[in-house]
């Protein structure tokens, strides 16, 4: 494609937050040091995830909150509220009735981060190759319902759908969407390592896995809907929470991220540490049991109604998470207004009784063999923790003879979105804040698990009802449906649902605004301000 290149100058909602601590109310600036935010997240390349940031393979939080402030969509997610607002897009909409087409046009003056300008063929491109290179267990499946995306002018584009599609502009809103260079990018491989090229607020100048640190710079040529409150930005990452609560005590760095773990919240919470502020939010996150369908143990349906008519939730938020996270009884989380307690309502409380019922109506001896397992360095500290407990459960009862396995998150993702693993731990935030992003990404063919799972109302009926649904209040009884479908068949076992967690220095302002409704991190919103 031809392109003019950009001469550039030489320079770069939902939730309401609870702070405890002593804060400050002083508003952010964009001078002095960078910003340091610490996380016990870490990235590396690998065979199996050689791209770390590629929008084309990456599906997870922690990825999504690097590239949710080096690429730019073409909307994004409001501080607060739920519709898209504007970014790359000075105006985008439905032209149609039956919600099929959906157009943009872009703002002027859009530079990616190598000078080249941005235009609607870079869109066009970007979302064409998400779906040509259908990497296994990215998020592809966002865009299973795109027919032809297409570049009508230099500043517009034009999304056809193969059926309506009211929560599409959500999709546009993810790191899924982002807009890649067509000059940089291949259109069918991944971009290997953590090269990053985009147009958004920030540009990543170094990672450096040596010294297990990522700088970013403000990028000064975005064009957005973005006030930005600080130049620079330094992330750490760290080998443990310990160790990252440390720093922040000792001033090394401004923000504690993910994962905090229970017993710091505890502490934090009682503001025992001078200076320091937590800032905890309604979340969103929820965490489950998922089986392969088709597999030895997780392909029997008994055994998966057993295992969820067996599990105590109540014992494993006291026991593993100090009552920091809340109790699931459904695949929907408490907060959106579809949420439906099916499971609580087919399963009541725990029994053995009635489990044992379960599992000898189906003809099934017992006690019943397998292997639970769980990443031991992406979810958290208390994960072990958790899972000791699930194996507990199951044990006691006779029922179960359970062994746990732990493997570190570089080869458990793509074992278990594989297909590898039987049952095994996962976790979910939403790409979205909507009951879609709760029920497609886990059933509709291309699901990011790879499961084989399978429903022909949920995916034939229920959920295209739900998205020609503009008024979303009103997809409630659908997705009810939904719920107690996979109530009844447990391809998935909800366990409990999470709160947001940002602890930080009491002189760094917005951190009640740096997490947004999918627990992304939004870098612009943190500023640094007079100490209390």
């Amino acid at each position: 494609m031809n392109r003019k290149t950009v001469v550039l100058p030489v320079v770069a909602g939902l939730l309401a937050p609870v702070l405890a601590g002593c804060g400050s109310d002083g508003g952010g600036s964009g001078d002095g040091d960078p910003i340091v935010v610490g996380t016990t997240e870490h990235f590396a390349v690998t065979k199996a995830n050689p791209a770390p940031f590629d929008p084309a393979a990456a599906y997870d939080v922690s990825a999504w909150s690097i590239m949710g402030n080096t690429f730019q969509t073409l909307v994004r997610v409001p501080r607060s509220g739920t519709e898209p607002e504007m970014d790359a897009a000075s105006k985008c909409g439905f032209t149609d009735a039956q919600n099929e087409q959906y157009r943009c046009t872009l703002r002027k003056g859009l530079t990616f981060s190598n000078g080249h300008e941005v235009d609607a063929k870079d869109v066009e491109f970007s979302v064409n190759r998400v779906k040509a290179i259908k990497h296994k267990g990215g998020p592809s499946s966002l865009f299973a319902n795109v027919d032809k995306v297409e570049a009508t002018g230099a500043r517009q584009v034009v999304f056809h759908l193969k059926a309506p599609d009211a929560t599409f502009p959500y999709k546009l809103s993810t790191p899924a969407a982002a807009i890649v260079d067509s000059e940089t990018y291949s259109a069918k491989s991944l971009e290997k390592g953590f090269k990053v090229v985009g147009s958004g607020p920030y540009a990543l100048d170094d990672f450096d896995t040596k010294n297990h640190k990522a700088t970013f710079s403000k990028n000064p040529h975005y064009q957005g809907g973005i006030d930005m409150n600080n130049d620079k930005i330094e992330m750490r990452f760290f080998n443990s929470s310990s160790a990252m609560e440390k720093a922040l005590s000792g001033g090394d760095i401004d923000v504690m991220g993910r994962t905090i773990t229970p017993s710091q919240v505890g502490k934090l919470q009682k503001a025992t540490t001078k200076g320091i502020d937590l800032v905890e939010q309604a979340g969103q996150e929820i965490r489950y049991i998922a089986f392969n369908t088709e597999g030895p143990i997780g392909g029997k349906k008994a055994v998966r109604q057993a295992m969820a008519q067996l599990i105590d939730r109540q014992d494993i938020v006291k026991a593993a998470y100090d009552r920091t996270v809340e109790p699931l009884y459904s695949v929907v989380p408490k907060g959106l207004p579809p949420h439906r307690n099916s499971f609580f309502n087919k399963y009541g409380s725990p029994s053995r009784d009635k489990a044992k019922n379960i599992l000898t109506r189906a003809g099934i001896n017992t006690p019943v063999k397998m292997t639970l397992m769980y990443t031991t360095d992406h979810y958290g500290e208390a994960t072990a923790k958790e899972f000791a407990v699930l194996k507990k459960q199951l044990n006691d009862s006779g029922l179960f003879q359970v062994k746990t396995k732990g493997v570190a998150w570089d080869d458990y993702r793509p074992a278990a979105t594989g297909g590898k693993y039987d049952v095994y731990g996962y976790g979910w935030y939403p790409d979205f804040p909507d009951a879609d992003s709760f029920v497609g990404p886990f059933f509709e063919r291309d699901n990011f698990l790879g499961s084989p799972y399978r429903n022909q109302e949920i995916t034939g009926k229920l959920l295209p009802r739900t998205r020609r649904q503009t008024e979303r209040a009103s997809t409630s009884s659908s997705f009810g449906r939904v719920q107690d479908i996979v109530a009844e068949d447990v391809p998935l076992l909800p366990l409990w649902q999470g709160k947001q967690y940002l602890a930080a220095r009491d002189d760094i302002t917005g951190v009640e605004w740096a997490l947004n409704s999918s627990s992304m991190l939004q870098f612009w919103e943190l500023g640094r301000g007079k100490e209390s």
